[in-house]
């Protein structure tokens, strides 16, 4: 029992200092919640915990050591990259007409191609950095988990999920509740940043990609 509290609250701590770090999912938090409300963060959180539940079984059958490849790195850099750079694109695009129903002054349907819970799995996996945490960190402490059996692996996983459930639910309580007291200006100038802020991550992702793939090309010269 004392070696599942200690997975639950070390997982726990790690994962909120990973979920605190900005990023495609801190930031997609922000622009839904503002779109959407309160609930936005935690639906984010739960699209997140589905797909880290898909990849922590796919890292303990092995998917870790083929994930930390240079080229498997670079190509979900180039892939990531684009997709937030998209998600971006759309988010700054709709700012104003999903403003105007939120504050009530259009009756328009909300103009997002996706839901939160979509959001939170392709924001997650659209991170080339999510990825390689899982296969270094994350395979770490799902080996140490599992010598503590089945129990020890959930243990781990709920603590990791539930310190992304705590930050981003506090996240989107913040926003939320500032939100009834800005001007709708001010509400779109913030979506239209945390698109933006996708579409900048986005690049970098790209760019850091397409450096990889050169310095392969050169070490192989």
């Amino acid at each position: 029992m004392t070696q599942l509290i200690f997975l639950f609250w070390s997982a726990f701590v790690v994962g909120l200092s990973g979920a605190m770090m900005p990023g495609p999912v801190l930031t997609a938090t922000i622009g839904e919640t503002l779109k959407r409300g309160f609930r936005a963060g935690p639906l984010i959180v739960l699209g997140h915990a589905v797909l880290e539940m898909a990849v922590l079984l796919m890292v303990v059958l092995g998917l870790g050591a083929w994930i930390t490849l240079a080229p498997v790195k670079g190509s979900l850099g180039l892939a990531g990259g684009l997709l937030l750079a998209v998600m971006g694109l759309q988010m700054a695009w709709t700012a104003k007409r999903a403003v105007a129903e939120m504050t009530g002054a259009a009756h328009v349907t909300v103009s997002s191609v996706r839901g939160p819970v979509l959001t939170g799995v392709l924001t997650s996996v659209s991170n080339p950095y999510w990825w390689v945490w899982w296969a270094t960190t994350g395979l770490y402490y799902a080996a140490l988990a599992l010598s503590a059996g089945w129990a020890g692996l959930i243990s781990f996983y709920l603590g990791h999920i539930f310190s992304d459930l705590a930050w981003y639910s506090l996240v989107a309580a913040a926003i939320h509740s500032g939100r009834r007291i800005c001007p709708p200006l001010v509400y779109r100038i913030l979506i239209t940043a945390c698109g933006l802020m996708l579409i900048l991550l986005g690049a970098y992702f790209f760019a850091d990609a397409v450096r990889l793939f050169m310095a392969l090309r050169h070490a192989g010269e």
